[in-house]
């Protein structure tokens, strides 16, 4: 599978390049500026662009997809490239959907503590040698991405962020995960901008 990234610099985009790129997914990604700890980690597994910026020769009608991040603008070269080529274009949350559709999907919400709760249960989980998906908002200790996509695994545990979903959906990204299970670790009256 082709997959293009653009604004692959972010630390939700940037993870899941490198974990389909570890499942043996073509990726190739943009952005106008990537910094640490992400530029690192994608020049590490030679995903990092050659050159910064927005170009519309970067989507060829071979691709799959286009994941869109948020760091985009609806204008985007890519994107309108994208478009007139009618290349799928999903956001992030929409993309890890279509990768767990057909799994048991358990999201965790809430104002506070989303991190901290999606890992102590993958812990819990990996010393029960459970193996299951994973897609966490943070780089956790002993884990190599804070995404992980395989065929196998019957549940996806998701931590499920209130953000918008992308630059051309302005969805919360829980919203898009359709949950089978959810917890909500507490309610409060944040991000009123």
């Amino acid at each position: 599978m082709r997959i293009h990234f653009i604004a692959i610099g972010g630390s939700a985009m940037h993870n899941l390049a490198i974990a389909l790129h570890l499942k043996g997914y073509l990726i190739s990604g943009s952005d106008d500026n990537i910094f640490e700890p992400s530029k690192s980690r994608l020049d590490k597994y030679g995903l990092l662009p050659e050159k910064f910026g927005w170009f519309s020769s970067n989507i060829s009608s071979d691709l799959d997809f286009v994941i869109l991040g948020m760091h985009a603008k609806p204008d985007n070269p890519e994107l309108l490239e994208a478009k007139s080529r009618n290349i799928k274009i999903l956001s992030y949350p929409e993309f890890i959907f279509e990768m767990s559709k057909n799994k048991t999907r358990v999201v965790i919400g809430g104002s506070h503590g989303k991190t901290s709760i999606t890992a102590m249960v993958l812990h819990v989980l990996n010393n029960n040698y459970k193996k299951v998906d994973f897609m966490v908002g943070a780089q956790l200790e002993g884990f190599e991405t804070m995404v992980h996509l395989s065929d196998e695994n019957d549940f996806i545990l998701l931590e499920g962020d209130e953000y918008l979903s992308s630059p051309i959906d302005r969805r919360p990204k829980f919203h898009l995960y359709k949950p089978n299970i959810a917890l909500i670790s507490g309610i409060s009256w944040d991000h009123i901008n």
